[in-house]
C-alpha cells in the first residue's frame, strides 16, 4: 500500500482535528511578513504529513470540511 505525502497548514484550518488522523513527520513555523497578506496569522506552522492509502479519501474530505471558512 501506497503512502500519500503532503503538507498541511494548520492555520489554514477552522477544526485542526484533522492532524490527528495523519502521520505527521515534519513541523516547519515561519512567522508571517506583510508578503503573506494574511495579518489575521501571527505564523504558518506547514506539518508535512503522510496519509494511508486506504484512508486519502475520507482524510481529504475532513480537511475540506475543516478549511478557513472566513478567508479565501
Amino acid at each position: 500500500m501506497t503512502n500519500f505525502k503532503g503538507i498541511i497548514i494548520e492555520e489554514s484550518l477552522e477544526k485542526a482535528d484533522v492532524l490527528k488522523e495523519v502521520i505527521v513527520t515534519n513541523t516547519k513555523v515561519e512567522p508571517v511578513t506583510d508578503n503573506h497578506q494574511t495579518p489575521w496569522v501571527k505564523q504558518w506552522s506547514m506539518h508535512t504529513v503522510e496519509v494511508l492509502e486506504d484512508k486519502a479519501e475520507e482524510i481529504v474530505k475532513k480537511i475540506s470540511l475543516s478549511l478557513d471558512s472566513k478567508h479565501n
